[in-house]
């Protein structure tokens, strides 16, 4: 039986009609925010103050200047320009806010109230949407575990607890940036395999990863537990992230405690939050687990989280050189596929990190992983791609990549599909690389 706060959590009502129409400009079936998505950001308009904001087709509605129309509960949370408190709020609240704004913005006798409050999504900057005390960066892609074990364990891809742990490692808050931020090439420690010492310098090797990040929301108090019956409902949102990598620093410094600075010079995300409440009809089963594989540990397992715990989300990787941008020619597609190559359900990697009494907190952010698919065309790193660098993956230029060059830009973008539903997206995550210091 679902208990009350997975129903709520799973719970589809007006706001995911298909048939509601918005009357704001694109906000029609096709764009990233029809009026089913709804989602939360922060935003400055113009040379404005940073405020909270809902994206709307082509606009941004800024919630702080019709604060007198919007349910009384979620008033204290508008009060300063990140969206911590408004995530640490009763899923009873949001979904309150959600059906409010819905409203809002589908009925056009709301219009004259509303629309003063709308700007042009093109002429508005975005920003973190939260404070985020701390990022954990999980393992969840098992295609993409396979294929990076096979590249340095042909024999062992997978580690004997990969199948029993969500592997994670606790990233660094303070590198992460929204859409758009330039990403400044790292330097560090790189050591040839024929070379005897290791030399300091700018990665050769930079790489992206294509995650989904997943906001906490009320989260939990140090020393307690989040159970995996009720830990869907401590999730705010997500949004699309890329951890960016150095493979070859990262070759020499994981061992024996894992990434460190190949990994925390810079982390990409989508500034915009799709919320639970909007992915609703998204939810799908969980994939079974190969023959052979075993169940997940007591307190992993969840009949709810294993019926609904997964997201029909199409995710896609895209790479623009300078001379394509220069020359008007389209991103080249590196990979697109399913967001189902979870190992791992979200509500597992909450409450795993719960477990042992470590304290979640509102606008802590942590991020799946690279998700690959089992076929080449759904790998989400370049170190797949082109097989640990022996492959180049050639432009529609001529250029050629093994991996990222200075002036690049990659582009993630996702799309949550169900049959009889608009689709969602999730924005832009996108970050040109600029040269080392």
């Amino acid at each position: 039986m679902i208990d009350a706060a997975n129903a709520m959590t799973f719970a589809m009502d007006e706001t995911h009609d298909p048939a509601l129409p918005s009357w704001v400009r694109g906000a029609s079936a096709g764009t990233d925010f029809p009026v089913q998505n709804l989602p939360l950001g922060v935003f400055s308009p113009g040379n404005g103050d940073a405020r909270i904001g809902v994206a709307i087709g082509e606009m941004v509605l800024d919630l702080t200047a019709i604060a007198a129309l919007l349910p009384a509960s979620i008033l204290p949370a508008l009060r300063e320009p990140t969206l911590n408190r408004l995530f640490g709020l009763d899923r009873v609240d949001r979904l309150a806010l959600r059906r409010r704004l819905s409203e809002l913005l589908s009925r056009e006798q709301h219009r004259s109230a509303v629309e003063p409050a709308l700007h042009d999504i093109s002429a508005c900057t975005t920003h973190l949407p939260a404070r985020i005390g701390d990022f954990t960066d999980f393992y969840m892609g098992i295609h993409h575990a396979t294929n990076v074990g096979k590249l340095f364990r042909p024999d062992a891809p997978l580690l004997p607890n990969y199948k029993y742990v969500p592997i994670g490692y606790h990233g660094r808050a303070s590198s992460v940036r929204p859409s758009g931020e330039l990403v400044r090439r790292p330097r560090g420690q790189i050591k040839s395999v024929d070379s005897a010492a290791p030399t300091f310098g700018p990665t050769t090797r930079l790489d992206y990863e294509l995650e989904l990040g997943v906001w906490i929301g009320s989260g939990n108090a140090l020393g307690e537990t989040i159970p995996i019956d009720r830990a869907a409902d401590t999730i705010a949102g997500l949004c699309l992230l890329n951890d960016w990598s150095a493979r070859d620093m990262q070759a020499w410094e994981y061992q024996p405690l894992g990434p460190f600075l190949a990994k925390s010079f810079h982390t990409t995300i989508s500034p915009w939050v799709v919320t639970m409440e909007a992915l609703a009809p998204f939810r799908v089963a969980q994939p079974e687990r190969p023959k052979g594989d075993p169940q997940p540990l007591g307190y992993l397992l969840d009949p709810v989280d294993q019926a609904a715990g997964a997201f029909s989300i199409e995710l896609e990787a895209a790479l623009s050189s300078a001379l394509m941008r220069a020359t008007g020619i389209p991103a080249h597609r590196l990979s697109v596929g399913p967001a189902t190559n979870m190992y791992w359900t979200i509500a597992q990697i909450v409450t795993h990190h719960a477990s042992n009494g470590c304290n979640l907190s509102a606008g802590d952010l942590l991020g799946t992983g690279t998700i690959s698919d089992a076929r080449t065309e759904g790998y989400g790193s370049l170190l797949e791609i082109t097989g640990g660098g022996a492959l180049t993956i050639e432009l529609p230029t001529g250029e050629r990549r093994t991996f990222i060059e200075d002036g690049d830009e990659i582009l993630l973008s996702a799309r949550a599909v169900a049959d009889g539903r608009v689709p969602i997206g999730f924005g832009e995550c996108r970050a040109v690389v600029q040269a080392s210091i």
